[in-house]
């Protein structure tokens, strides 16, 4: 395993804190899962994924065993941490933590990866968050989580994820979000015919708003269109290929 740190994207609304959005690169995996797979869900070999993953926690300053994750179910379940797992991970697309020496993490491969964080009063957090997650209320979840731990002036940073030129949905989809609030028109836009185009991290970006987060950045980072840079998993099923990576985004005080 090579010694060097993969590279990450950072964002300036979370300087001070340690945290890194990583992509495909720095990493051993080959093939499909190039290079830097963090998917311990993926068909990759399974030596490979730990060898990134303890790889992003070199980065992150942590042990690997303190590279944090649940079992991400598309679900509004945030999860409290203050130690590493000693049994099954608990079933939740958000994590927050109060506790210094742990790197709390979420897997992506188009969904939108969220980092918290209140710099003054110690409290991080991380969330998974797709379509189904962001309008359930996986953030607002993660939100409320935090501020139970003492968080007051929350930041977020939204990594890569699948942007609104490469997000084709069906009516079906668009009516689905229509009939929870009629102005998430906002979030759509015509494609061919009667496609329409879904623009996932600005929906995130209001709902972080709505519960009240204070600075929100967007990464300019589609996964669909940075192949060298992300996984993603609606270009393998277009390439029709048979498996995908995941990308990491990590957070810790």
């Amino acid at each position: 395993m090579s010694a060097a740190s993969p590279p990450a994207f950072h964002a300036d609304v979370l300087a001070g804190v340690r945290h890194g959005f990583f992509g495909r690169e720095g990493g051993v995996s080959r093939g499909i899962y190039a290079s830097l797979n963090a998917g311990t869900g993926s068909d990759d070999d399974v030596v490979a994924v730990a060898d990134n993953r303890a790889l992003i926690a070199q980065a992150m300053g942590v042990e690997p065993t303190h590279l944090i994750g649940v079992h991400q179910v598309h679900s509004p379940n945030a999860a409290f941490v203050d130690a590493p797992w000693t049994g099954e991970r608990p079933q939740a697309d958000a994590l927050v933590t109060t506790v210094r020496g742990l790197a709390i993490s979420v897997l992506t491969a188009d969904c939108t990866p969220v980092l918290l964080a209140d710099a003054d009063t110690g409290v991080i957090g991380a969330a998974h968050a797709g379509w189904k997650g962001a309008l359930g209320g996986v953030l607002e979840s993660a939100v409320a989580l935090m501020r139970e731990h003492g968080a007051t002036r929350i930041a977020a940073a939204i990594g890569p994820c699948i942007h609104q030129r490469s997000y084709e949905v069906g009516p079906e989809f668009e009516a689905a979000f229509l009939a929870r609030d009629a102005g998430f028109a906002r979030f759509f836009v015509p494609g061919k015919g009667d496609r329409r185009l879904f623009d996932l991290p600005e929906f995130c970006a209001d709902r972080l708003k709505q519960a009240g987060v204070v600075e929100i950045e967007t990464l300019p980072l589609d996964t669909y269109t940075e192949e060298s840079r992300l996984f993603s998993h609606r270009r393998s099923v277009h390439r029709k290929e048979p498996g995908y990576g995941r990308n990491c985004a990590a957070i810790a005080l």
